[in-house]
């Protein structure tokens, strides 16, 4: 059967612009805004946002909406996405051309978000939609949620040994760096979480590679935080983004906010 395809109102590439702060918001009814981020995702997206549509809807029908924010992939994830449009109502898509970097983009959607929380979840099945709804859950007496492959119960499931070994580094190096903000949860590196939108509007966020958790803990005003495990699981279709690049980034993230906590941010 040949996909719909999408219309204006579904896609857009008029994503927010100017400095990283997330505005508050206007009562309407949304509660939960979720943000997928892509680069060359078209093999998994449509299943993903199936799944992630299958999780929410019995909690939050309604009430929630799924914006992918796609760094204008080659392989037209973004149009892949959009043409599930009549089957998920909730879905919206920003093709972005002017900007790249997966934790921009998590902060954009959020820009261009309406509800009183938000997530972000990558969409290559790493991160199970299954948590989702426990996330949510936890959002009723917690300013952050968190899907924690270290709490009891998660782990790091079919992951390779390397992978294991840079994890095991980028946690040592966040505890040498950012001890108190990393303390205050079991997976401060996590990629997948939902946050009070007052506990960072009006923030200016100055992310820097591919992890937004981070600034959360520093910056925000972050008072109550929950976790729910899961077991990460290696990618089965696409390639990974993780490039050398994105390690150099993570280092002069960590001393970034090192120099921001000094400086008075809430966690230090």
């Amino acid at each position: 059967m040949q996909a719909t395809l999408p219309t204006r109102q579904t896609i857009t590439s008029d994503a927010p612009a100017g400095p990283l702060i997330v505005p508050a918001s206007s009562p309407n009814g949304i509660r939960l805004s979720l943000i997928v981020p892509t680069l060359n995702e078209g093999q998994n997206i449509a299943a993903f946002l199936r799944a992630v549509r299958d999780q929410l809807d019995p909690v939050a029908r309604g009430r929630y909406e799924i914006i992918v924010m796609d760094d204008d992939s080659r392989d037209r994830t973004w149009e892949i996405a959009a043409a599930l449009a009549s089957e998920i109502p909730a879905l919206k898509v920003v093709r972005r051309r002017t900007e790249k970097a997966l934790s921009a983009a998590v902060i954009r959607g959020w820009q261009a978000a309406a509800g009183e929380i938000l997530g972000t979840i990558n969409a290559d099945f790493q991160h199970p939609p299954a948590v989702l709804p426990a996330l949510l859950e936890h959002m009723e007496q917690a300013d952050l949620a968190i899907a924690s492959r270290f709490a009891e119960g998660g782990g790091l499931g079919d992951w390779a040994a390397h992978r294991r070994l840079n994890s095991r580094v980028a946690h040592t190096l966040g505890r040498a760096l950012l001890p108190r903000a990393f303390r205050r949860t079991s997976d401060p590196l996590s990629g997948c979480y939902m946050v009070r939108r007052d506990a960072i509007a009006g923030i200016e966020l100055h992310p820097l590679g591919f992890k937004t958790l981070m600034e959360i803990l520093v910056r925000g005003r972050i008072r109550t935080i929950r976790e729910s495990s899961y077991e990460m699981r290696a990618r089965k279709l696409g390639r990974s983004k993780l490039r050398a690049r994105h390690w150099f980034d993570f280092f002069f993230h960590l001393l970034r906010l090192r120099r921001a906590a000094g400086a008075g941010s809430p966690v230090q």
